[in-house]
């Protein structure tokens, strides 16, 4: 009887084991199949990705490419730029140096040769010679006001300001005489002549057509206290400073001790321009040491 009841009770016991063995295959099959899909569908994802990825790279390998020909590109245009900068760099410095060699052609058309030429028995100014632009010189830096004196416009800067700095430095400079016509020269020699000699005229005074005064730009300076006598202006302080300073401002001193031409005249000064000026003082020498030709070369700069 025994025997009986363990036998059904293991047959129950070996009935529930199966029934959970079934059980937990069946769990686990399921969970199997869930596990099989989602890595079905993982894959299937890895596969798009992989495929979007792959589509991305293309696309970047694309775009580098594009990116490398227009930085080739680029850099062809910046080799075409730079040449054409370079081209329109060669052209403008062509166009300055063109318009710097009309300017300078039109500046010597414009001025006066006659300017620069050596007169004093050299060269001849005839009668008609009369030059441009002259205007009056400022009557407060005249000796005789009631007197009017003119130099061409071109000069009048460089002289009012050659008289202004001598008042500064408190030197009394006043201008005597200035421009005078081949008729008022004339005038003049004849009544030298009449009061000093032919000889003696000749000595101090040159004839018409041969003073540089007709040009309107030599000048004839003196002091309050001289005045028309023009007597021991080489001794005063003026006539140092005018030595010194006179080339600053354009002015040189046409005939010196020495010269071949005329009395020693320290009153009679001449504008050259500043450059020409400025040569003749370092070295020493005046306008008629100098060969025309070489003195031609600053006519360019006559006005500067």
């Amino acid at each position: 009887m025994l025997a009986v009841k363990h036998v059904a009770t293991m047959r129950v016991l070996y009935s529930i084991l199966f029934a959970a063995i079934i059980a937990a295959l069946s769990y686990g099959g399921y969970n199997f199949y869930l596990l099989k899909n989602q890595f079905d569908e993982s894959q299937v994802l890895d596969a798009h990705l992989q495929y979007g990825f792959d589509v991305l790279l293309d696309k970047l390998k694309a775009s580098n490419a594009e990116v490398e020909r227009l930085n080739t590109l680029n850099g062809d245009i910046t080799t075409v730029l730079q040449a054409k900068t370079q081209e329109s760099d060669t052209l403008q410095q062509q166009t300055q140096n063109l318009s710097s060699t009309v300017s300078t052609l039109d500046k010597l058309v414009n001025t006066d040769k006659q300017l620069l030429e050596k007169y004093s028995s050299v060269y001849f100014l005839n009668e008609n010679y009369v030059p441009k632009d002259l205007t009056n010189i400022d009557v407060g830096y005249l000796n005789r006001p009631d007197k009017p004196e003119q130099v061409i416009v071109g000069i009048m800067g460089h002289l009012t300001d050659m008289l202004k700095a001598a008042g500064d430095a408190h030197m009394p400079l006043q201008v005597l005489s200035a421009y005078r016509s081949y008729g008022t020269q004339s005038a003049l020699k004849s009544i030298y002549k009449i009061e000093y000699g032919a000889g003696s005229a000749n000595s101090f005074s040159a004839d018409q057509g041969y003073s540089e005064h007709q040009l309107g730009t030599a000048i004839d300076l003196t002091t309050p206290t001289i005045a028309d006598t023009l007597a021991g202006f080489d001794k005063t302080t003026t006539y140092a400073w005018m030595q010194k300073n006179a080339y600053l401002y354009g002015f040189s001193l046409s005939y010196p001790k020495g010269n071949t031409h005329f009395v020693f005249e320290p009153w009679h000064w001449r504008y050259v321009g500043v450059a020409l000026a400025t040569k003749l003082h370092n070295e020493n020498k005046t306008l008629y040491d100098l060969d025309q030709r070489d003195i031609d070369e600053y006519l360019i700069k006559f006005f500067d």
